[in-house]
């Protein structure tokens, strides 16, 4: 569109073009709190109902369950803060097309170029805000949360002591795992004490690997050591691989491990360093590492397609015909981001392509259909 590349006021004042920068902005601020709100609480709704049965099973008071979704909140405003964006700015400027305002403001020599300003300034905002959001709030309201869902729901039989070193206590035995990789349920450095009634150690399996099969674990390099009746000592035997049936499975050791959630930038950042010293693989928190840049921008990216969409579209659809198109673009967008990531769990993408692709997508679909708006 010509009038974005060379924007000229020809009626208005300066003064003008503030007010109507003021009454865009208050109509987005209007709109993004109603939609905030109603996801928000759609979420929290499906959320509630997917989790009950556990509490239930669990007998968890009502106080601990309130608690719990309350600091599941945070969490849930930093993942619908872009949606909300999307539909505020589908809304508003679709209402605005709707009611002639853009014709009017074209009319009286306001450039489309005015009208994206606020968009922007408030997407770069948002997007400020929902890193600062992130980094500061979610991790320790998440981390509390999944410390009630693990220990109170569901039984607790489990405790991490740092984010690589998991101890399960199960009948009779102790077992300790130093890394658990959950893109292909591998765990690393195995240790697996067996004691009798007695507590004397009858049986220990040390493995440097085991990988899940989907009914048991399969260990790799197995050191068995077994205790001799006779005379008290152990027999030492060493199998390249051995299958084993544990008391736990691949989900249980989901629920302790520390998620990327949990974590800060600068404490993710440093987890790899560890993982990778050790000799791990870290590249699926590469990814995660990267997402925690990438994913706040989707704010200022959600804004260009929002008005880029409208503009391009042209069409007096008002309210339902916004909220439908805004659906479909996240939709689009979290499923393609999904895949992005997935193959950066793989190894098939570097870790910063995973992360910034869909954006990279989004805001070239976003410009395109601003430069091309009649």
């Amino acid at each position: 569109m010509d009038d974005c590349k060379a924007p000229i006021v020809t009626v208005q004042s300066i003064s003008q073009v503030m007010i109507i920068h003021k009454y865009v902005t208050k109509e987005l601020l209007k709109w993004f709190c109603i939609v905030l709100s109603t996801v928000v609480g759609i979420y929290l709704t499906v959320d509630f109902f997917g989790n009950i049965d556990s509490f239930l099973d669990a007998k968890l008071a009502v106080s601990r369950a309130v608690v719990f979704f309350v600091l599941k909140i945070p969490f849930m405003v930093a993942q619908v803060t872009p949606v909300g964006v999307l539909l505020s700015v589908l809304i508003v400027f679709g209402l605005m097309v709707r009611n002639n305002e853009i014709i009017a403001l074209r009319s009286g020599g306001v450039s489309n170029y005015y009208l994206v300003k606020p968009v922007l300034v408030l997407g770069l905002i948002f997007s400020a805000l929902l890193f600062f959001f992130s980094e500061v709030f979610v991790p320790i309201t998440m981390g509390k949360a999944n410390e009630i869902r693990c220990s109170e729901v569901e039984g607790g039989s489990a405790v991490s002591s740092r984010e690589k070193n998991i101890w399960i206590k199960g009948n009779r035995s102790v077992f300790h795992i130093k890394y658990f990789r959950p893109s292909d349920n591998t765990m690393f450095g195995i240790t697996l004490h067996y004691f009798d009634r007695n507590f004397r150690l009858i049986r220990r399996v040390d493995a440097q690997r085991g990988v899940y099969t989907g009914e048991t674990w399969q260990l790799f390099d197995v050191v068995e050591q077994v205790l001799l009746e006779d005379d008290g000592s152990y027999d030492v035997i060493c199998r390249p691989e051995s299958p084993a049936r544990l008391e736990f499975v691949p989900e249980d050791l989901n629920t302790v491990v520390k998620k990327c959630e949990e974590m800060t930038y600068g404490e993710l950042s440093e987890y790899i360093r560890e993982v990778e010293e050790e000799g791990y693989d870290a590249t699926g928190y590469r990814v995660d590492l990267s997402a925690k840049i990438a994913f706040p921008f989707v704010c200022l990216i959600m804004g260009i397609v929002g008005i880029g969409l409208t503009f391009w579209r042209r069409k007096k659809e008002g309210i339902a015909g916004s909220i439908f198109y805004g659906i479909g673009i996240a939709f689009s967008y979290w499923t393609l981001h999904s895949f992005c990531l997935t193959l950066g769990y793989g190894a098939i993408l570097p870790p910063m392509i995973a992360a910034w692709l869909t954006n990279l997508i989004f805001a070239s679909l976003g410009t395109l259909m601003l430069l091309n708006a009649r």
